[in-house]
């Protein structure tokens, strides 16, 4: 992290492409919310507050937070600060994108046979263990996990194929 501004310099994403990306980013799924809490109901029913009351304040004042920043960042003038190098977001990704595909196979494979899947393969290629290790903690983690929550706290996971042949 010593780079000096020269070797970063266009080295990645501008500081204020990626404010302004986010900002946008952020607002249309505040206003997703909003469309959603005003489909439920955002007023007062004989209970309470209706299902989408919270929501849909919530929405509104992340959606003003949005305009707020944007108009920040469009007044500002553009100082050239690169937000991150195309290096350390690859670095970023190559975690990101693995845990992404962990979320999404849980619910086919079930959160065990994904976890073990998970924690080996970040042990081999980005801990560069050897086989052996990887594939010993890859199996041991599921199974503390197993033993802590099904066990001990009596709390079920989501299971795949493998846990209903063992009959869990």
């Amino acid at each position: 992290m010593n780079e000096t501004a020269e070797e970063s310099a266009g080295a990645g994403p501008s500081q204020r492409s990626v404010e302004i990306g986010v900002a946008a980013t952020i607002a249309i799924l505040a206003v997703i919310g909003i469309i959603g809490a005003l489909r439920v109901g955002t007023g007062w029913s004989a209970e309470g507050p209706r299902a989408g009351f919270f929501p849909f304040y919530i929405c509104i004042a992340i959606l003003i937070s949005c305009a707020v920043n944007l108009a920040h960042v469009l007044r500002t003038e553009n100082d050239g600060a690169v937000f991150a190098s195309w290096d350390q977001i690859n670095k970023v990704l190559q975690v990101v994108v693995p845990t992404a595909v962990y979320v999404g196979i849980i619910p086919y494979s079930g959160i065990y046979v994904a976890s073990a899947l998970l924690v080996a393969s970040f042990m081999k290629v980005l801990g560069r263990y050897g086989w052996a290790a990887s594939a010993a903690v890859g199996i041991a983690v599921p199974l503390f996990t197993f033993v802590a929550f099904e066990k001990w706290f009596l709390v079920p996971l989501p299971k795949g194929p493998l846990e209903h042949l063992l009959g869990y």
